[in-house]
């Protein structure tokens, strides 16, 4: 490829709006590639902006880096990928939204009451965990009736 057609980690940066650092642990984990220079440089081909949008729609998503180290696998590494391609990746996301929505929505719907037990409400809790019951369940740490989606602990610093 034509080094004029390569940018640098802090055009990536720029155009990405990810950290330089970002960029690194990435690479790093194997969901982005760059080239070096002679004196060491990243180097990093255009397509990688693509690449680098798909991470932060599937990390929006929910998607753990495993789950996105496996659907980037998916895609061609000699050439751009084509619409279809990107549809074919994406199309496990619409479960996960719709799981997503709905947990929301039971969150939302539970808000005034109870926030899945972290406790907001004592006369709530005397119907929904009489005498605390959660508290010997010993396996359920945190909000323990929020839907499973939404308490699941969040990955990494937010990368």
């Amino acid at each position: 490829m034509d080094s004029k057609q390569l940018l640098t980690v802090s055009e990536v940066a720029r155009r990405s709006g990810y950290a330089a650092s970002a960029l690194r642990y990435y690479e790093r984990e194997g969901l982005i590639t760059a080239t070096r220079t002679g004196g060491g440089q990243r180097r990093f081909e255009r397509g990688v902006l693509r690449r680098l949008a798909f991470i932060r729609a599937a990390r929006n998503v929910g998607l753990s880096l495993e789950e996105i180290r496996v659907e980037l696998a998916e895609l061609p590494e000699l050439r751009t990928p084509t619409r279809a391609d990107w549809g074919r990746i994406s199309r496990n996301w619409r479960q996960r939204l719709d799981e997503q929505i709905d947990a929301l929505q039971a969150l939302r719907d539970g808000l005034q009451s109870c926030i899945g037990c972290g406790c907001l409400s004592l006369r709530s809790c005397a119907m929904s965990n009489p005498g605390d019951v959660m508290a010997a369940g010993g396996d359920q740490a945190g909000a323990a009736f929020l839907p499973p989606l939404l308490r699941r602990a969040p990955e990494g610093g937010g990368r």
